[in-house]
């Protein structure tokens, strides 16, 4: 058995069992992926996978046992790099960060610009998704972070760490009845007098969307929302133009920058929410790994980065 066996059976399973999938990930041929994998069941005696004819369509008993160990294996490989990178070219390497378009367009933008100056030799990529995705991104190693607000700190495999706690804002324009509320009222604002009006807001799976859900269900309304978007960006962009109050979260209202809108917060309605940074557990993460999270939170110091991929939950 070796090391390009173990790869093409981890793509494999990586890629819902699609041959044609690996191959082309790891740049070799379906024929001789499927070849090395049947070389490597003979050898092992078992079954990796379950095939129905010619195609494979999950893994055995004994292949889920199997699949566990070369993904232990492949992970310590990786780690041998990275030492060796680490040490090698400490202040030089990539950086893939798996982010929302809330924190590429919002967070970010504040630590970047930073890390950059610390480390102008390190490439930094942002690749941008929903939690989920973001999610797999990080357990499959095509990034080395992760920033979300759902997901994240329910996957077993990731240690996620809070970086900053949020609340919504509803935004309108200057001429709404709502926006002729005294500060002072703003936190007196109902759901009955949100669900009065049309509303934009953010996707299923972006931003606490559930929360928002959550509450007008909890005192029996139902809320005509009549777009749904993954961005802030959007949904004020919809809003400007007159098609209902947006619900967004709070930092993605700016003041300054949003001045044909008017910002009502109302954390009193949906709740606090918590963004959290995730890496993988078991895996070495270079020196400027750590400054980067700790440039998201100064909390978030090397020591308490490793204790909590010490304590996070394996992945199944």
């Amino acid at each position: 058995m070796n090391l390009q066996q173990f790869r093409f059976v981890r793509e494999t399973i990586r890629r819902n069992f699609n041959l044609t999938d690996a191959a082309r990930a790891l740049f070799t041929s379906q024929p001789g992926v499927s070849k090395s994998i049947i070389e490597f069941e003979d050898e092992l005696g078992i079954k990796i996978f379950e095939r129905h004819g010619k195609r494979i369509k999950g893994l055995t008993k004994p292949g889920q046992s199997v699949a566990l160990v070369i993904d232990r294996i492949m992970r310590e490989v990786d780690n041998l790099k990275k030492v060796s990178d680490e040490f090698a070219r400490r202040d030089e390497g990539s950086l893939v960060i798996g982010c929302t378009h809330a924190q590429a367009r919002y967070i970010l933008p504040k630590v970047i610009p930073q890390f950059r100056k610390r480390f102008p030799k390190v490439h930094v990529s942002l690749a941008e998704g929903n939690p989920p995705h973001l999610a797999k991104l990080v357990l499959h190693e095509h990034a080395d972070v992760a920033i979300a607000t759902e997901t994240l700190a329910h996957t077993p495999g990731l240690a996620a760490m809070p970086v900053y706690s949020w609340e919504h804002t509803i935004v309108v324009l200057p001429d709404h009845p709502l926006a002729q509320l005294k500060s002072s009222e703003a936190k007196n604002i109902t759901l009955e007098a949100i669900a009065k009006y049309p509303i934009v807001t953010y996707d299923h799976a972006f931003s606490g969307r559930n929360s928002i859900d959550q509450a007008f269900s909890a005192v029996g309304l139902v809320p005509d929302i009549v777009l749904e978007a993954i961005d802030a960006d959007v949904i004020k962009t919809y809003v400007d133009v007159g098609l209902g109050i947006g619900i967004i979260a709070g930092m993605a209202y700016d003041p300054r920058r949003d001045k044909g809108l008017v910002g009502l917060p109302v954390g009193h309605l949906f709740g606090t929410h918590t963004t959290r940074v995730a890496v993988k557990s078991g895996v070495f993460l270079r020196d400027y790994v750590y400054v980067l999270l700790e440039m998201l939170a100064p909390a978030l110091t090397r020591e308490v980065v490793q204790e909590a991929i010490d304590r996070s939950p394996k992945a199944e």
